[in-house]
């Protein structure tokens, strides 16, 4: 049975460049075709900074699916009830925060995959397969095999445990939360510091060891996510909502009174 959006699943599990868009404001349908005819493939809905309600994420997801640009949704960090509930209704994955320990990426294959991987309870609506799914044996080994699960690297200690994390059956990808790092790290802000370099040559052997996916997430300077990208980076959160609209709407500010200023002349 055809899962919906699993092409750009398939796309990430293999290793091609991909690129997320970060929705922390947008709100409705919409979301998923802008982003779309924006050239994206996956949505980073965000419900760990930004205020976003399980209604609003479940329409974006449903929104999505069609599409074929991926959900996927970031919880708060320990909250893995948010996350079965957004897989319950649509999202394609989940990204969870601040993953330090082995114990802790384990937790994570528990709370998202069936049995016998894990423990996630069934009875959600099929909405990833458009409410018709196929037998429920079937229907739960297509979602453990496609559903992602991918914690976030955001500290000194998660850097260390990189390896053994990558190593877990049932995780698909390491994402590497930059600016969160260097922060842990006590250099806020240098995200191409040559300690952050460090830990991005690290988890990447680590994703490379076990065939696992490098996400990077905070870095939009050209030549430091040229630099990640060449480690081996694939899965590229590309920029939130906010920050994409504030920077074309100031560009096209500017150009407006640049070129009022020139007609008045």
């Amino acid at each position: 049975m055809h899962l919906l959006g699993s092409d750009v699943l398939k796309k990430i599990r293999g290793g091609e460049l991909t690129l997320g868009l970060g929705v922390h404001h947008l709100r409705g349908s919409a979301v998923p075709m802008l982003a779309k005819a924006a050239g994206y493939d996956w949505l980073f809905i965000d419900s760990e900074h930004g205020t976003i309600s399980t209604q609003e994420i479940t329409q974006i997801c449903l929104a999505a699916l069609p599409t074929g640009v991926a959900p996927i949704v970031r919880i708060c960090s320990g909250a893995l009830d948010e996350g079965t509930r957004a897989l319950d209704n649509g999202a394609l994955g989940i990204v969870v925060p601040h993953v330090d320990t082995v114990e802790q990426a384990r937790s994570l294959v528990a709370a998202y995959r069936f049995h016998p991987m894990g423990h996630r309870s069934t009875g959600g609506p099929p909405a990833q397969f458009g409410y018709r799914p196929p037998p429920a044996l079937e229907a739960q080994k297509t979602l453990n095999a496609e559903i992602l699960v991918i914690p976030m690297i955001e500290t000194p200690q998660a850097v260390e445990n990189a390896d053994k994390i990558a190593a877990i059956d049932g995780i698909d990808a390491l994402l590497i939360g930059t600016n969160d790092l260097a922060l842990e790290m006590g250099i806020a802000g240098q995200v191409g510091h040559e300690r952050v370099q460090a830990a991005y040559r690290t988890v990447a052997d680590a994703c490379r060891r076990h065939n696992k996916v490098l996400g990077m997430g905070g870095v939009y300077d050209r030549e430091v996510a040229a630099r990640y990208i060449g480690m081996g980076a694939r899965m590229v959160l590309a920029g939130s909502d906010h920050n994409l609209l504030l920077d074309a709407a100031t560009h096209r500010a500017q150009f407006l009174r640049e070129v009022s200023h020139v007609a008045k002349g």
